[in-house]
């Protein structure tokens, strides 16, 4: 069993950001066993702190970004392969910007920086996902499968594929190593982002980067570098994992596995991190409790007055506070609505995605202790789209993130997956009652308009 690790001495790291060009300061300190890695916004009137870790994760263009709530803290990858690449478990990342610095457009700094202050262990053991099932995900053009280490191996092994075969300044370059500190630091930290000639122009046209230069960074054109050189004859494959690596440390601890990329970038590398993510949390309740489930079917039906046959949650298996929940209905072919909805072509009726997914958000209202007994009543529902059928057999995955959560209302953001597909989307108001009263809904109403 190894043990958790953090720093010894606060360090700090200064520099422009990457894409913004903002002068930022991150401060590293030690934090306690079992913190993990906390990135804290220091330049707001009040210090928010965004854990890394896969449900804090916003989408952003080309680069990994956190959030809660309005408070961001952009390109933290190139950190966090640093903080991946030494194995450390616990610190603390003060920053007075936006954005973290982007020195040398690689890992290299950061590693510098937290090897100078020293890594030390700690007393708890470390908790590893040690992966037992394959985890795949891909589009028309990439892929990464996640796959069980073999029988002798033990942490994590990366082998990449980046596929530039129409762009003779890159073509196509392999990499493949098992990360530990010291390959990490040798092979991997001084790889440097890099850009086509063309995507450059077109970033700085937007006002993108455009304190850097082709010296800054790798900027290729069809003869290789521009007024550069590579670090390495494979650098782009490599930094390509060292982004990777970053990304992975949002599963929020070390992952025992053996990853097979092929042109991924930062969107299916989150892809993949929320899907192990929520791996090791159902392997978590598994371990403790014997179900992947936070509120099974009994718990359940405690919270909401629904019973057969309009009850469609069958189990909650992710809640953040009142901000965001995670449940599961699993659709069978004896659903009573398939007698009719239609003989010989079953499909689920749309309005009763909707409605499962207003039940599982009113067990997300159901978290904050004075809604706890309140009834959600639909007030109304907004940007409805129908995306794929669901059918016999499907597992649908029902997801709300709190809007706005008030004292007699509610809004919610709420999506509908069947497996990585999205099969319905919908902004859904309520109105938080202790009884069924029409007049209560039509103030309630009058107050949301």
């Amino acid at each position: 069993m190894r043990l958790q690790k953090t720093i010894r001495d606060q360090v700090r790291l200064e520099g422009r950001g990457l894409f913004s060009g903002q002068q930022a300061t991150a401060t590293f300190r030690p934090a306690p066993e079992d913190t993990g890695i906390v990135f804290v916004r220091t330049d707001l009137p009040e210090r928010v702190q965004i854990k890394a870790i896969a449900p804090n994760l916003a989408d952003s263009l080309r680069r990994t970004c956190l959030k809660k709530g309005q408070v961001y803290v952009e390109t933290v990858e190139h950190c966090l392969a640093a903080i991946g690449g030494l194995q450390i478990d616990n610190l603390f990342v003060e920053i007075d910007s936006p954005e973290m610095p982007g020195p040398d457009a690689s890992a290299a700094e950061y590693l510098r920086v937290l090897k100078q202050s020293g890594v030390v262990e700690q007393q708890a053991v470390r908790k590893e996902l040690i992966l037992k099932e394959p985890v795949v995900v891909c589009n028309e053009e990439a892929s990464i499968y996640a796959l069980p280490p073999e029988s002798s191996q033990t942490g994590l092994t990366i082998s990449f594929d980046l596929d530039y075969a129409g762009h003779t300044g890159i073509g196509r370059q392999t990499y493949g190593c098992t990360i530990t500190p010291e390959t990490f630091e040798m092979h991997l930290a001084p790889a440097r982002t890099f850009l086509l000639e063309a995507e450059a122009k077109q970033f700085q046209s937007r006002g993108i980067g455009r304190h850097l230069g082709p010296r800054d960074l790798l900027v290729i054109d069809s003869d290789g570098p521009i007024r550069n050189s590579y670090r390495f004859p494979n650098e782009c494959v490599r930094h390509k994992i060292v982004d990777l690596v970053g990304d992975l440390v949002l599963i929020g601890r070390p992952l025992s596995a053996r990853i097979v990329a092929h042109r991924s970038g930062h969107g299916l590398n989150q892809q993949l991190v929320r899907k192990l993510y929520d791996l090791a949390l159902r392997q978590d309740r598994i371990a403790k409790e014997g179900t992947d489930a936070i509120l099974d079917i009994r718990r359940i039906q405690k919270i909401l007055p629904h019973r057969y046959p309009f009850l469609l949650v069958d189990k909650i298996i992710e809640i953040d506070g009142d901000t965001r929940i995670k449940g599961v209905k699993n659709v069978t072919f004896n659903e009573i609505f398939f007698q009719g909805h239609f003989p010989g072509t079953p499909i689920m009726p749309g309005v009763l995605i909707l409605e499962a997914l207003a039940q599982v958000s009113g067990l997300l209202f159901a978290q904050r202790l004075e809604h706890t007994g309140k009834l959600a009543l639909l007030l109304s529902m907004d940007g409805v789209k129908f995306r794929k059928p669901v059918v016999p057999g499907d597992q649908l995955i029902l997801c709300a993130e709190t809007v706005r959560l008030r004292r007699r209302t509610a809004h919610c953001r709420c999506t509908a997956w069947v497996q990585d597909a999205l099969a319905a989307e919908a902004e859904i108001k309520f109105m938080l009652i202790d009884e069924l009263d029409a007049k209560q809904a039509v103030e309630a109403e009058k107050t949301l308009e």
